[in-house]
C-alpha cells in the first residue's frame, strides 16, 4: 500500500518533500542539488588525480579556502573559474546541457 508517508520511489520522495516540479521550493532545492552535485564532481575529479586542494588551487589560481568552499558547498561558483578549475586545474573538459 502506498502511502505519502511512506512513498515507494524516489520521485514522490522529493515531491513529498520538496513540492512539485515548478514549484518555489523544488527550483531551491534542485538549485541546491546542482551545486552540490558539481563540488562532489571536482573532488572525486582531484582525489582521483591524487591532488590535494592546495595543488588544485595552485595550478587554477585561486586558494585552497576556495576550492575547498566549492567541493563542500559552501560558494557559489562562477562559470568561467568552473571551467579553469576543470581545465587548467584538471586537464578536463566541461559538458553543460539545458533541458527545457
Amino acid at each position: 500500500m502506498k502511502t505519502k508517508e511512506n512513498p515507494k520511489s524516489w520521485k514522490e520522495h522529493i515531491n513529498n518533500k520538496y513540492g512539485e516540479k515548478g514549484t518555489e521550493t523544488r527550483e531551491k532545492f534542485e538549485e541546491e542539488f546542482e551545486t552540490f552535485r558539481i563540488g562532489v564532481l571536482i573532488q572525486e575529479a582531484r582525489k582521483r588525480q591524487k591532488l590535494t586542494q592546495q595543488q588544485l588551487a595552485e595550478r587554477v589560481g585561486t586558494t585552497k579556502n576556495y576550492i575547498s568552499r566549492i567541493e563542500n558547498n559552501a560558494s557559489d561558483i562562477r562559470l568561467s573559474t568552473l571551467m579553469r578549475i576543470i581545465r587548467e586545474g584538471l586537464g578536463g573538459s566541461l559538458k553543460l546541457s539545458v533541458d527545457i
